[in-house]
């Protein structure tokens, strides 16, 4: 292994969250969308910053094995799975040749698994399956995007396990990565998530990702349509990541107070 290589290996990660590419989004999840301008802009940065993007599961394992990781690792993940990652942003990661995860939830997708519920377009499991074979990973991201942490344990191990199912099913391979929604979970759910199938899981955090978080904690870093260029370079070089989001992670620990308060009255805690 290089001197790169293990500096590499030891490193604070930044995973990038990303959502909806469009430029013209639902209301639902315009805050939490990206213009195809500006993710091809800050495509440019980490292109131009030197990193090298991985898959989930490229990371998860070499953390796990202790194996070699390039000098400046980085992930460019997406949840929920709408349809703007395939037409927007698939082209401009392969112009860099760039690897990424897509967290699906199966039954917001387009086709015979499809329940309702979606907030925007989604993909359809034509387009999941070019993106896979065009080396994208594709992940879990439950079935119905619940708040996994609130489910009673008989739905908990449905959302795990149909999502498992669903896209081993329609891609004739089992996903090893998955995305907890809303960035909850709890020991209760990261167990429902392990006993599914999946290897590793990450959460939200805004925080860089580091090897001790463990394979089913793996924090990540939030894009936003008001996220400028300075600030995405900010947050690829670890730069003030804690600053640029004190005030969601204040809130962040607000909330699991409240939620474990709420999960204790309805006994659904171990």
């Amino acid at each position: 292994m290089t001197v790169a290589e293990a500096e590499g290996a030891r490193a604070a990660v930044p995973i990038l969250m990303y959502h909806a590419v469009d430029r013209d989004p639902a209301p639902a999840v315009l805050g939490l969308s990206v213009t195809p301008e500006a993710f091809a802009a800050q495509m440019e940065v980490v292109a131009e910053r030197g990193f090298t993007p991985l898959t989930t599961a490229g990371l998860a394992a070499a953390w796990r094995s202790g194996g070699p990781l390039p000098a400046r690792p980085l992930l460019v993940t997406f949840d929920d799975g709408y349809e703007g990652v395939h037409r927007h942003a698939l082209p401009v990661l392969a112009k860099h040749s760039f690897a990424s995860t897509v967290f699906v939830s199966t039954g917001w997708l387009r086709g015979k698994h499809d329940e309702g519920g979606a907030l925007d377009t989604m993909l359809d499991w034509s387009q999941v399956r070019e993106l896979a074979d065009a080396g994208t990973e594709i992940g879990g991201h439950s079935h119905t995007h619940p708040q996994l942490d609130q489910l009673d344990q008989r739905r908990l191990r449905f959302e795990a396990l149909r999502c498992h199912e669903i896209v081993g099913e329609e891609l004739g391979t089992a996903p090893a990565s998955f995305a907890y929604p809303y960035g909850y979970s709890s020991r209760r759910v990261r167990h429902a998530v392990r006993e599914a199938g999946f290897a590793q899981a990450l959460a939200v955090g805004n925080a860089l990702a580091r090897r001790r978080q463990g394979p089913y904690a793996l924090e990540r870093v939030t894009v936003r349509r008001s996220t400028g260029i300075e600030e995405f370079t900010r947050l690829v070089e670890g730069r003030a990541v804690a600053r640029n989001f004190a005030a969601d992670r204040a809130m962040t620990k607000g909330y699991a107070l409240a939620r474990r308060a709420r999960g204790a009255v309805r006994g659904h805690w171990i």
